[in-house]
């Protein structure tokens, strides 16, 4: 039972990423899925999350606008779409599955409701200016 995200890499402002999430032993699309980013000497911080099956979605302010979370039920994944990137966008990224707890928007607000760290070890998204 995993995630692996991948996706990750090194841009400059303005330019996009498409990040993948790939879930085995179990179906994705039975959780809440989140993306998570940490910046270095940073709490963890809510980027962009999903609801069961097909959403709802949500985004956090930081990226609303510029981000597109979906999931591909066939196949176990959820991807995210970051377009205009921006230097303070640069962090490791996570996913994490979590069972649902008040609306979508609030989980993805409040990342001390996510088992953060017991999941994939993320993928680095660095953007230069």
């Amino acid at each position: 039972v995993k995630v692996v995200e991948s996706g990750g890499g090194l841009v400059h402002a303005g330019e996009s990423l498409k990040l993948s999430c790939a879930a085995s032993g179990f179906r994705l699309d039975s959780f809440v899925t989140g993306w998570f980013r940490q910046a270095q000497g940073k709490e963890h911080e809510g980027v962009s999350c999903i609801g069961l099956s097909d959403g709802p979605t949500a985004y956090t302010a930081p990226v609303k606008g510029r981000f597109t979370i979906a999931r591909d039920i066939t196949n176990h994944m959820v991807y995210l779409q970051m377009n205009s990137l921006k230097p303070e966008d640069t962090g490791v990224y996570y996913c994490v599955p979590a069972s649902p707890h008040g609306t979508v928007q609030e989980m993805c607000d409040h990342p001390h409701l996510w088992p953060l760290g017991e999941w994939g070890e993320g993928t680095q998204v660095t953007v230069a200016s």
